[in-house]
C-alpha cells in the first residue's frame, strides 16, 4: 500500500529533527530554521532551511543543508530530496554542490567566498567534542545541587545517573566521537574518555559549564535574530 502524503511528510519531519545546528547543538526543526516542508504525491520531498542572518558562515551552512539532504533521502516513501537554503550569501553554492552531492571543498571551486579549504568532518567532530562537555554539566549539575561531591560525582558511572533528555543527548554525542557511553563509562571524563579524578572534579565542571552557557547564549541569540529577521514569534 502507498504511503500517504501526509504520513511521508510526518516522516520527512521527524527526519529533519535529527538535523542539527553544529554550533547550537538543537535540531533545526527546534531552532525554526525550517522556512518550508513538502512532500508530493509522487514522494518528492521539498524542504527549504533558513538561517538568522544572510552571512551566518558557509561551513555551518552547507553542514545542516548537506545533513538535512541525507537525512531526508532515508526516508522510506522518499522518491526524492530536495532541500535548499533560502536567503544566504552563499546559496547558490550550497545548493549547487548538496544537490550535486559534490561535497563542500568543490562546492565552492572557482567560487568568490575563499572559506572552503577542507572537508568539515573534523569541524563537525569538534562542536561534537564541546557538546559532550556541555552535557556534562547540564547531567552533573542537578547531582552536584543534591549534595554530591568531587569523589561521589569521579566515581559515577552513566548507569548510575537518574535518566534525562540531557543523559540521552551526551551519550549520543560521546558515542559520534567513540567514547565511552554505555551503562558502565564514567559520569565524567577527559576529551579522550579518561575518568575524571575527584581532585579535577571543581575545574573540569566550571569547564563543562562555561562551555554550556557559551552553547546556550549562542542559541538564544540566533533564535533572537532569527525571529527579528523573519519577523517570526516563539
Amino acid at each position: 500500500m502507498p504511503v500517504r502524503s501526509a504520513d511521508l511528510q510526518g516522516s520527512v519531519w521527524r527526519a529533519l529533527d535529527t538535523v542539527l545546528d553544529p554550533e547550537l547543538d538543537e535540531p533545526v526543526t527546534d531552532l525554526d530554521f525550517v522556512e518550508s516542508c513538502t512532500v508530493s504525491e509522487e514522494g518528492v520531498a521539498t524542504v527549504v532551511l533558513r538561517l538568522p542572518t544572510f552571512f551566518c558562515a558557509p561551513n555551518f551552512s552547507f553542514l545542516m543543508v548537506a545533513d538535512a539532504y541525507d537525512a531526508v533521502s532515508t526516508v522510506d516513501g522518499v522518491t526524492r530530496a530536495d532541500v535548499t537554503l533560502a536567503d544566504h550569501h552563499a546559496s547558490t553554492e550550497i545548493n549547487g554542490g548538496v544537490a550535486a552531492q559534490a561535497g563542500f571543498v568543490k562546492s565552492f571551486d572557482g567560487s568568490d567566498q575563499g572559506e572552503a579549504v577542507s572537508e568539515l568532518d573534523e569541524l563537525r567532530l569538534q562542536f561534537f567534542r564541546k557538546a559532550a562537555l556541555a552535557g556534562q554539566d547540564r547531567v552533573a549539575r542537578p547531582l552536584v545541587d543534591a549534595g554530591a561531591g568531587p569523589d561521589e560525582l569521579s566515581d559515577m558511572s552513566l548507569g548510575q545517573v537518574p535518566p534525562s533528555s540531557d543523559l540521552v543527548r551526551m551519550r549520543e554525542r560521546r558515542a559520534a566521537l567513540g567514547l565511552p557511553h554505555d551503562d558502565g563509562a564514567p559520569l565524567l571524563i577527559d576529551a579522550e574518555g579518561n575518568r575524571i579524578t575527584a581532585a579535577q572534579v571543581p575545574l573540569h565542571l566550571r569547564r563543562a559549564r562555561l562551555q554550556r552557557v557559551g552553547i546556550e547564549t549562542n542559541g538564544e541569540f540566533c533564535k533572537s535574530l532569527l525571529e527579528k529577521r523573519y519577523k517570526t514569534s516563539s
